[in-house]
């Protein structure tokens, strides 16, 4: 027989359990009572609990005592529909003395039968990335909450000219809601019908994109009322790259002659 096409023999049990207790993420097995019956070394050297040991305790042992009730209430939920785990978040202790965000990827174990015995689970320490989410979350929301203050109408745009947020102000003038504006070409919500520039660029939502433009413009409403109004657009430059990302546009009534 050709020695190349032989079959190789299956990794043993215990090959597997040596390749699992070796790898570099954090392997832990939990029983369909929440108890931790496998933990290997990176997990044990993660989650150092009391004596260090994870196997016996509760799987609930190292996560934050906000998070457990509503952890634990779902935990026993699944193993009872023995439906397939989804992607969660929690926060658990880690051996620096703190608890950090660990995203787990879990799947069901079954015995012989099918039976739910219990769940494995892999985690990733994702802390990092979780605080430059909420950071950014944040400031986003802080941003938004100072645009809404402000009297004028203010419109964002992104550089192909979808609208990208629009504040109350701009909702009362224009007649159209925030969602209607949103993901919307602003040309086609709020068509202009005249410009008259005071700088040198043209009448075109391209026209903020390469400087600052300001102008009096006739422009029509939801219910097609004309208004005449005073606009300031400028583009909105990536600092770190230096290219354009969108205009910003602020919008009020212009003043009539005397």
């Amino acid at each position: 027989m050709n020695e190349t096409s032989a079959t190789l023999p299956a990794p043993s049990n215990e090959t597997a359990l040596d390749i699992i207790e070796e790898l570099p993420v954090s392997y832990v097995e939990i029983n369909a009572q929440g108890l931790i019956t496998r933990a290997n070394r990176t997990a044990r050297a993660l989650h150092q609990v009391l004596d260090g040991d994870l196997v016996g305790k509760s799987a609930w042992e190292i996560m934050a005592a906000d998070e457990r009730a509503f952890s634990r209430a779902a935990f026993f939920e699944m193993i009872e529909r023995g439906e397939d785990p989804p992607l969660i978040r929690r926060s658990l202790y880690a051996r620096a003395g703190e608890y950090r965000t660990f995203e787990l990827h879990r799947s069901l174990i079954r015995d012989a039968e099918g039976r739910v015995m219990g769940i494995r689970m892999v985690s990733f320490d994702v802390s990092e990335a979780q605080f430059a989410h909420e950071e950014a979350q944040q400031a986003r929301q802080w941003l938004e909450s100072v645009l809404a203050s402000v009297a004028e109408a203010v419109i964002v745009t992104d550089a192909l000219g979808f609208v990208r947020y629009a504040n109350p102000a701009a909702e009362t003038m224009f007649g159209w809601s925030a969602q209607e504006l949103i993901g919307r070409v602003i040309e086609k919500r709020i068509p202009m019908l005249y410009f008259c520039s005071t700088g040198k660029w043209e009448l075109s939502f391209q026209m903020a994109l390469e400087g600052r433009s300001t102008g009096t413009a006739t422009v029509l409403t939801r219910d097609q009322t004309a208004l005449q109004v005073d606009v300031s657009a400028s583009p909105i430059v990536d600092r770190e790259k230096g290219y354009t990302v969108g205009v910003v546009s602020v919008w009020h009534t212009a003043r009539q002659a005397a």
